[in-house]
């Protein structure tokens, strides 16, 4: 008989973020390896693309108190889930969303493991206990630290609530048979938090090589009108969520600086600092930082050729609890990055040795920001260094983090502890 998985993430297919997509590959590598696979999900919330939910459709069950897709014969139960304004409306779909995906768990028979990823953390608390009332083993992935993240972030200041995260974090760091996380950073933090440290594990985050990949200028497939043809000005872009993991003072501050030069910025996305940004721009009057919608994934490998730089600048708040995914992906597409963070962090720490991003830490938020000036400045008057750094990391993406590396190490991972 086959080992069944259980995927209990709160993004999967047809949903259109990086989790998503991240865990729509781990899914299929387990299927590559006779696993059979249940993914246990919420509706497409987060960014919602209606050409993927006509792939995917969603066939209502019990009356529409849950729904059932198939994505590649993997069978996928959606608990219904929005995007509300309002907190009370967005905790009640937070707190529905716990309670069903708990009974629909223990509904499923036979299940050998369940994978799931932070956040959030009480998704690991659920795993645990359906875990120990079905018999199965348990691992968690955590990809952003909580409640580090919260904190930092300046959204938890409430003492008790705190205390009890953190309880919460230990209890299921030290009860899943297995923890993962995407760096060495990561594991330093909190590998102190175990009492067998052993159960910790680094398995990267990873990109779809077959997708993200060089393309060449004349085979760019972009909206002419948002990408025109700009030969001699340097474009430096940045496409992803915009909210509050980026800092984005810097990037307003330096297209004041670079007004008179032939250096235009490229905004990709949506998220909730857009408005703000797109405000900024209004005005400071910057006609040389342009705000594009969200694109298509399948257009993303041109959409990242077409820059000749992708700038990430981290919140110094955040900085230390996540890692961008869209990291990998520009190296896939041999190119190279402009990164502000601080020297203790992932992205700093994961860069540092690769020769693919110049790196910009400590100092004044001023002397940051001048000294990217200047770097800009000399750039846009010699970029002959830009192809080397993008084949750098190119080729560090093909050698260690492609899909097929990595996603073998999870599907590794859960022999092992299957096989105890």
């Amino acid at each position: 008989m086959k080992k069944k998985i259980l995927i209990h993430s709160i993004v999967f297919s047809p949903d259109g973020v990086s989790t998503a997509y991240l865990y729509n590959d781990i899914a299929l590598k387990f299927v590559d390896s006779d696993y059979e696979v249940l993914v246990l999900t919420t509706t497409p919330h987060y960014n919602v693309l209606e050409n993927e939910l006509v792939k995917q459709p969603m066939t209502s069950k019990w009356g529409g108190i849950y729904y059932e897709s198939k994505y590649h014969n993997i069978r996928v139960i959606h608990v219904p889930q929005k995007k509300f304004k309002s907190f009370f409306l967005r905790s009640l779909g937070f707190l529905y969303w716990h309670f069903l995906s708990f009974i629909l768990g223990l509904m499923e028979k036979d299940i050998s493991l369940i994978l799931s990823p932070s956040p959030p953390l009480t998704i690991g608390v659920l795993n645990i206990i359906i875990g120990k009332m079905k018999g199965a083993k348990v691992i968690y992935n955590v990809q952003e630290i909580y409640p580090d993240f919260l904190i930092n972030q300046g959204s938890l200041k409430f003492g008790p609530l705190v205390s009890l995260l953190k309880r919460m974090e230990q209890f299921v760091y030290n009860k899943s048979d297995g923890v993962t996380t995407i760096d060495s950073v990561f594991y330093k933090t909190i590998a102190p938090r175990f009492k067998d440290p052993s159960k910790l594990h680094i398995i990267p985050n990873f990109v779809d090589t077959a997708l993200f990949r060089p393309v060449l200028p004349e085979d760019l497939q972009l909206n002419s009108t948002f990408f025109p043809e700009k030969d001699n000005v340097l474009k430096i872009m940045y496409a992803g969520n915009i909210g509050h993991a980026q800092d984005w003072e810097p990037l307003i501050f330096i297209a004041k600086k670079l007004l008179d030069f032939k250096i235009e910025f490229w905004v990709i996305g949506e998220g909730v600092m857009k408005d703000y940004l797109e405000n900024e721009i209004k005005v400071n009057n910057l006609p040389n930082i342009h705000l594009v919608p969200y694109q298509k994934r399948e257009l993303m490998p041109s959409l990242i050729s077409y820059a000749d730089i992708h700038f990430i600048f981290m919140s110094p708040q955040m900085e230390g609890q996540g890692f961008p995914s869209k990291v990998y992906t520009i190296m896939a597409c041999a190119k190279p990055l402009l990164v502000i963070s601080g020297a203790k962090t992932p992205i700093y720490n994961f860069l540092k040795s690769a020769d693919c991003a110049f790196l910009i830490a400590g100092a004044s938020f001023d002397e940051k920001c001048e000294e990217i000036v200047d770097l800009l400045k000399k750039i846009s008057l010699d970029n002959s260094h830009m192809k080397e750094l993008g084949n750098n990391g190119y080729q560090l993406i093909e050698n260690k983090y492609s899909k097929n590396a990595v996603t073998k190490q999870y599907v590794a991972l859960a022999d092992q502890i299957l096989e105890g």
